[in-house]
């Protein structure tokens, strides 16, 4: 009878964790992150009132990272580190918040699904529900690059950025 729960209670672990991970399964949409080098670099750009900033790391060790700053009114309102990493033959993006004085806005990072990889274009989706549904990424000029926003609630909008190593 031990056997047996153990057995089944080994069965559930196995069940959970494919739950847990079928959105990266799912999305089916392979890349590693050298195909993403066309994001480096630092952009800049109005958001409102704020200015919004990114810094996008080379493509290293399968892995990239970003450093983004939201500042206006002289003080800097928000810092978001981004990390994007191989997974099998997919990417997965992770994104988290902090206040000033390096707050964590939220415990865990929001983790994001590789559904779309094309020629300066990739697309991440939410694989739980949380601030963002969805991100994609688009470089349709030289200087300039393009964040097309979903947030949890549904609503659309584009960040348009410019390189700040042109300025």
């Amino acid at each position: 009878m031990t056997i047996r729960i153990l057995h089944t209670a080994l069965f559930g672990i196995v069940f959970l964790m494919t739950q847990v991970f079928s959105p990266l399964a799912e999305a089916g949409v392979t890349g590693r992150v050298a195909d993403l080098a066309w994001m480096t670099g630092s952009w800049a750009g109005p958001l409102g009132e704020q200015t919004l900033e990114e810094n996008w790391t080379q493509p290293m060790g399968g892995s990239m990272a970003c450093l983004i700053r939201f500042t206006g009114g002289g003080e800097t309102g928000l810092i978001e580190l981004i990390f994007i990493e191989e997974q099998g033959e997919s990417l997965v993006f992770r994104v988290r918040q902090f206040s000033p004085g390096f707050i964590p806005r939220s415990l865990m990072p929001q983790t994001f699904a590789l559904t779309e990889m094309g020629e300066r274009r990739v697309r991440f989706e939410a694989t739980e529900p949380g601030e963002l549904r969805s991100l994609t990424y688009s470089r349709p000029a030289p200087d300039s690059f393009n964040i097309d926003v979903e947030t949890g609630e549904g609503q659309k909008f584009q960040i348009n950025l410019r390189s700040m190593e042109s300025e």
